[in-house]
């Protein structure tokens, strides 16, 4: 791998591309912060790093040659995502029929964040394990530290894409539909790209 240097070139890469998507749905939840005060940043942070370690770790245990789930059923985890996205649009309207705060809240907390990270990168494992398998421990561990420093600048990121004014006004004005409905396509996604269907049906 060229050195410590391009293993951590490989590491940052391998990051980005299978958590690009991780931005987005960070954004969503610093956004949902800022509309309703929940899940709060240090609930973000934490939440975000449990489920990447999480991650990490099945993909560690089965480079290991010990599979914990059978890779055709990792999909299903989909449906956490989709069940939050649901969870708020059901939320939102009864709010609107209220009159109340229709504020789109899609995890409450340090929890729901990690699963949403979970069932989100639930398909990196499939990416993950083989590499580590492949690199071995040395290297391993620097990538586990690369991918440490990546969360942080995940979050970061989606921070700070979350604190401008124009994105806070859209989310404001139509978070009520935008956030369920980031939701409800990222879990769809992950279980259609999964072919977890064709196994069940």
């Amino acid at each position: 791998m060229g050195g410590i240097s391009g293993t951590i070139g490989a590491a940052a890469g391998m990051f980005a591309g299978t958590n690009i998507d991780d931005i987005i749905v960070l954004t969503v939840l610093f956004l949902s912060w800022r509309a309703s005060a929940r899940p709060r940043p240090w609930q973000i942070w934490a939440g975000q790093y449990a489920g990447i370690a999480v991650l990490v770790l099945v993909s560690v245990v089965a480079a290991l040659g010990l599979a914990i789930v059978p890779d055709d059923w990792v999909g299903l985890l989909g449906v956490v995502p989709f069940a939050l996205g649901v969870k708020v649009l059901v939320s939102a309207l009864r709010a609107r029929g209220d009159g109340g705060d229709a504020s789109p809240v899609v995890a409450s907390g340090m929890a729901s964040v990690a699963g949403v990270t979970i069932a989100n990168g639930a398909d990196n494992i499939s990416v993950y394990t083989p590499v580590f398998r492949a690199i071995g421990t040395g290297p391993t561990l620097v990538t586990i530290a690369v991918f440490a420093i990546g969360v942080a600048v995940w979050c970061v990121a989606a921070s700070w894409l979350g604190s401008h004014k124009k994105i806070i006004d859209v989310i404001e004005r139509y978070g009520h539909w935008l956030v369920p409905a980031v939701f409800m396509t990222i879990g769809s996604l992950i279980v259609i790209e999964s072919g977890v269907l064709t196994k069940i049906f």
